[in-house]
């Protein structure tokens, strides 16, 4: 198989299983129209599939530490699918929850594996491991498109629509499921403390990763009908600013790891939550359609950490990088889900404004648990193998490979951040 075309169908199929964790979203302003549920119950509909997918990602992931299980990404892709496409038949409260929350379990069970195989696949290169998040980015921007299209022209009725990008995620996982699962495990490679799982570290760093998921997850909970408030749209306008959200996430994912290969991760990460808090502040307080740039820089910043940070949760823990990926990928993003009520029973006593008035907090959290984070040795590459950075860094003439800890690959230091490990 060619170098790069793992990576690539990776990357598209990580698109079509996030497309159901934006679906649930944009599928909220429907449930409220034509089924008249208020915010709390409409929320409630984002937790069941946050809460599932967040508490059995970490067991997926621990499954994935003991053993390669590939045939999980096909199969918990068109489980993803599947839920969110029946989520849409009948009227009942109780199934909606049931069918969104087994979609959650879908996705619970494709990231940690994705990312395992993804890491194998990209060799330890920042550059790669931020196309395949990409990929998850550009599902959750055509979530709100795809969902508007279906259930606009004939109401939650045409739901099992929904399913198609499941069938084609299936289909492009497909051709990657050898390869990785023969090839040695990810963890062999040196990580923080040269082998050694920084729990200290990892620690921090899922909680600011769960600070951050309260903001992303409100935001893509409520941003739809705050917008439409804002601006005085209709559908349209909400189904524009989820767009912009999502939309904002991939130019961030994109922005963080070109900035990785000049900066540390640590660095990027803790400046980007930190400028996230005036993009957030202007999110919620800024009326009329200029709101729209606001959502947009705030989804960048809230973006530029994401593939970053899985890395780092990798390094940290190189001796359990399933485990590194479930939590933060999924307990600490379900964080945000098990808060989203609580904003929707504050917006059905008061605004919808002031219940999202507190996100504006929780970068600030992220930036304060990030700033003194240790950045750790990168792995090394597999045997017999160089990392792709390095090969692009040679074809492009640039003399020396970049090593991926702040040097240049002769064993000097670039001048910034101490790459010393506790």
């Amino acid at each position: 198989m060619p170098r790069n075309k793992p990576i690539v169908l990776l990357s598209a199929g990580h698109a079509c299983v996030d497309v159901y964790q934006g679906a649930v979203a944009a599928l909220v302003p429907f449930f409220v129209a034509e089924r008249a549920y208020t915010y709390a119950a409409a929320s409630g509909i984002v937790l069941a599939a946050g809460l599932m997918s967040s508490v059995a990602q970490p067991l997926f992931g621990v499954l994935t530490d003991r053993r390669p299980v590939p045939w999980l990404l096909p199969v918990s892709t068109l489980l993803g699918g599947l839920g969110v496409a029946l989520s849409g038949v009948g009227g009942s409260y109780a199934l909606t929850l049931l069918f969104v929350a087994l979609s959650g379990i879908g996705v619970a069970a494709y990231h940690p594996e994705s990312a395992r195989v993804a890491r194998i696949a990209s060799k330890g290169s920042h550059r790669s491991m931020g196309w395949f998040s990409l990929g998850g980015n550009i599902g959750f921007t055509v979530a709100p498109l795809l969902v508007t299209a279906v259930i606009a022209a004939g109401g939650l009725r045409l739901s099992p629509l929904l399913v198609l990008p499941a069938l084609v995620g299936c289909a492009l996982t497909l051709p990657v499921l050898r390869g990785p699962a023969e090839a040695p495990p990810a963890g062999r490679g040196r990580g923080a403390a040269e082998g050694r799982d920084d729990w200290a570290s990892f620690v921090r760093l899922s909680l600011a990763v769960g600070c951050r998921s309260v903001v992303f997850v409100g935001l893509s909970t409520f941003v739809a009908l705050h917008v439409r408030g804002q601006t005085g749209g209709g559908a349209v306008a909400g189904a524009v600013a989820l767009v912009v959200l999502y939309l904002g996430g991939a130019v961030g994912t994109v922005v963080g790891s070109g900035l990785a290969h000049r900066w540390d991760r640590v660095t990027v990460v803790s400046t980007s939550y930190l400028a996230t808090v005036v993009a957030v502040a202007g999110a919620v307080f800024v009326p009329g359609p200029a709101v729209l740039l606001f959502v947009a820089l705030a989804s960048i910043g809230l973006y530029v950490p994401f593939s970053l940070q899985v890395t780092l949760a990798q390094d940290y823990l190189p001796t359990r990088v399933g485990t590194a990926g479930g939590v933060t990928l999924g307990l600490m993003v379900g964080v945000g889900g098990l808060t989203s009520p609580v904003i929707g029973g504050i917006a059905d006593a008061t605004s919808l404004r002031t219940a999202l008035t507190p996100l504006i907090v929780m970068p600030a959290l992220s930036w304060l648990l990030f700033r003194t984070l240790p950045e750790p040795a990168a792995p090394e590459p597999l045997p017999g193998t160089r990392g792709r950075d390095a090969e692009q860094d040679a074809e492009e003439g640039t003399g020396r490979p970049v090593d991926g800890r702040g040097g240049d690959g002769t064993g000097h230091q670039r001048p910034g951040r101490s790459t010393s490990t506790k």
